[in-house]
């Protein structure tokens, strides 16, 4: 061994994992209830998908990607073409905003409009496309606080503020419906290859990836390096990620619920 390798493996003994805290902040309750997802209805789970789903889903891509699944790799695709495109949409509704709230006399001041008792929650996910759906639900909060804002001070109808809350809304939402049509078939590329039973039936589930995507030319930019040990390892945490809660946590009921009568009040 090298005094150089000496040197490295002398510092993964000593080193610890890094960690950090990551801590949502959310002022409307509009935003807090695409957080949330829908209201349960019987057996069927939760009618709206939450984020908490969406990151189960997109986890579970990210560990199917790295068993060499072209289907991940796929969707992982779709999921960041689907971001790219949510995104630009929330920034043109901002700018429709920002252009609209230009229209108050100048010799008139509005602060922004601050929940005085946000909604704060940790943070956990292990993927990109989570943390970019993160940013994204903050974008719509942001979004809904200035529309609550012009329809506050007679710049926007109370129609058209429903239009466009629904408008921002709707980006989160048919993104987690996108996450959510992944299924894992633990199907790979090998398989593929060799149209072997396991691939016939994820083709019937799923359709057929782009041929590029199943050559495996074309992969995400934050794609994981492929791992070929420990498929059942990886199989089995696939597996228990893609089994989606029926139930939510309902520690944040409170607080969504004050904040939806506070902006009952200031609307």
């Amino acid at each position: 061994m090298s005094q150089q390798q000496a040197i490295v493996e002398r510092y993964k003994v000593n080193l610890g994992s890094l960690r950090s805290q990551i801590e949502l902040k959310l002022h409307t309750y509009h935003a807090l209830r695409v957080w949330q997802g829908g209201q349960p209805t019987g057996k069927t789970g939760y009618t709206v998908p939450s984020m908490q789903q969406y990151f189960a889903i997109t986890n579970m891509i990210r560990l199917t990607a790295a068993r060499d699944n072209p289907y991940a790799d796929w969707w992982m695709i779709k999921i960041e073409e689907k971001l790219d495109q949510a995104q630009q949409e929330m920034n043109e509704l901002s700018a429709m905003l920002e252009k609209l709230i230009t229209a108050v006399p100048e010799q008139i001041s509005i602060t922004e409009n601050l929940n005085q008792e946000p909604f704060i929650t940790p943070v956990f996910c292990n993927s990109h496309m989570g943390f970019r759906a993160v940013f994204l639900l903050e974008a719509y909060d942001s979004l809904a606080r200035k529309i609550l804002l012009a329809n506050h001070v007679g710049l926007m109808s109370r129609r058209d503020m429903e239009g466009f809350l629904d408008q921002g809304a709707h980006q989160l939402r048919s993104l987690f419906g996108l996450a959510l049509t992944y299924k894992n078939t633990g199907v790979s590329r090998d398989d593929m290859a060799a149209n072997n039973a396991r691939a016939r039936e994820a083709i019937e589930r799923l359709g057929t990836p782009p041929s590029d995507i199943l050559q495996g030319t074309r992969r995400s930019e934050f794609a994981p390096n492929i791992q070929r040990d420990n498929a059942a390892t990886y199989d089995d945490e696939a597996e228990k990620l893609g089994e989606q809660p029926k139930e939510q946590a309902t520690s944040s009921d409170i607080e969504l619920q004050q904040a939806k009568s506070e902006e009952q009040q200031a609307t």
